[in-house]
């Protein structure tokens, strides 16, 4: 997954935005939302910079000590002092190295190679929770400009009922009261599509705060009704996430730096040595070597035993928050199922029954008032009952894809 992203992340970075251009402005397609957020977001850029970073920290982690170079002058003339090699009774030169022993550098590495795991794993659990904050905001963005064009398609019907009211009263067939009717109901929708509009303003700024850009940026009409797919099988995706979520990984891999810095918490009960070589030199000659070899004696014991106490209860530590992900990620699994699975119920209820139901209604009450078999306020009733049922078409199927965007966060069904 990390490889995927960061070829996903060279790829995108060589092409910029235009701003100027409506054809890449985002909006269009959810697509075009997770070109955005992956080339522009300064929140996985410096999350990807910062996996980077521990990805380098492996190699020092696990690598010796830098050795120590000492040089000294011996017997030096008090009356003729000189700092010479040569013009000095003796020049001792030592290089000296120390040598961590019992397996301390592997696991130093070890640790360290699980940091940067764990970090790669927040920077991919992270762009999950980008990309479905991004997908919900454009729902909600979708569904304002929706709600608005269904009022306006309302507002249409009422002037067109207006109309036959004036007619049918201009012909003594209905009272002028209809007509009054009519431009009242008109007034009110109008009066709902400013409030959807309003919204439709208010998610706009919320989808460029999800992509990182200025409230008042220009975006794209959605050009069709947001794309969010499942998998067929759904329960098996929801299964594997406890496998896969790089969220949990991280908790995984969190656990295993832990246990790795415990474990070298109790090898440091064993010293680790210096060595030394060293040649010495009178006047110009090199008279004789010497070999040194020193070893830490472990006095500090307490120091070295809550040490050891630290490490472990951070281990533990580590492994309650991994179980409490794995809680919260199950928990979070069923809740946003099921409710994606009422709102599928709702929106198949709605679109196979109810709406042909209201819009049967409505033709009926309208022909039966152009022939004078209804009043006008039973044909405002069907109109309602019809617009009602296409708002709550439009609810439903916000509620669903706001639920899948947050499933397929979960279950990694985004790039």
């Amino acid at each position: 997954m990390a490889i995927a992203f960061a070829l996903l992340l060279a790829t995108s970075t060589g092409a910029a935005a235009d701003d100027t251009d409506a054809s890449q402005l985002p909006g269009a397609t959810v697509a075009s939302l997770h070109a955005w957020l992956i080339e522009h977001n300064p929140d996985l850029r410096a999350m990807t910079l910062d996996a980077q970073a521990a990805a380098a920290r492996v190699q020092p982690a696990g690598a010796l000590p830098d050795p120590m170079v000492q040089a000294e002058l011996r017997d030096i003339d008090a009356d003729k002092p000189r700092l010479l090699p040569a013009q000095v009774g003796s020049t001792f030169y030592q290089l000296r190295q120390r040598v961590p022993l019992w397996g301390k550098r592997g696991l130093a590495r070890d640790a360290a190679s699980a940091d940067a795991d764990a970090g790669a794993y927040k920077r991919d659990a992270r762009l999950r929770e980008l990309i479905a904050d991004a997908e919900r905001a454009y729902v909600r963005y979708w569904y304002a400009g929706q709600s608005a064009a269904t009022l306006d398609h309302i507002v249409k019907l009422l002037d067109d009922l207006e109309q036959l009211a004036a007619q049918r009263y201009a012909a003594g067939l209905a009272p002028q009261q209809d007509a009054i009717k009519a431009q009242v109901e008109r007034s009110s929708m109008q009066r709902e599509r400013i409030e959807r509009i309003a919204m439709q303003r208010e998610a706009k700024a919320q989808l460029n705060a999800s992509l990182a850009r200025r409230p008042s940026e220009p975006l794209a009409d959605p050009i069709r009704e947001p794309s969010l797919e499942l998998p067929a099988n759904l329960d098996a995706a929801i299964a594997a996430t406890f496998d896969t979520h790089p969220a949990l990984a991280a908790e995984v891999a969190t656990v295993r730096a832990a246990e790795q810095r415990r474990e070298l918490a109790y090898r440091n009960r064993f010293p680790d040595i210096t060595v030394g070589l060293a040649p010495i030199q009178v006047g110009k000659r090199l008279e004789g070597w010497e070999l040194m070899v020193e070893v830490e004696i472990p006095f500090q014991q307490t120091t070295r035993r809550n040490l050891e106490r630290e490490a472990t209860l951070m281990r533990d530590a580590a492994e309650a928050r991994r179980e409490a992900a794995a809680v919260e990620l199950a928990g979070q699994a069923g809740e946003v199922r099921a409710s994606w699975e009422g709102a599928r119920e709702q929106r198949a209820l709605i679109e196979h029954t109810l709406l042909p139901q209201t819009d049967a209604n409505f033709e009926s009450a309208l022909a039966s008032y152009q022939v004078g078999a209804v009043d006008f306020t039973t044909l405002l009733d069907a109109l309602r009952q019809r617009r009602a049922a296409d708002l709550t078409r439009l609810d439903v199927a916000r509620d669903m894809l706001l639920n899948a965007a947050t499933l397929r966060s979960l279950i990694g069904a985004t790039p």
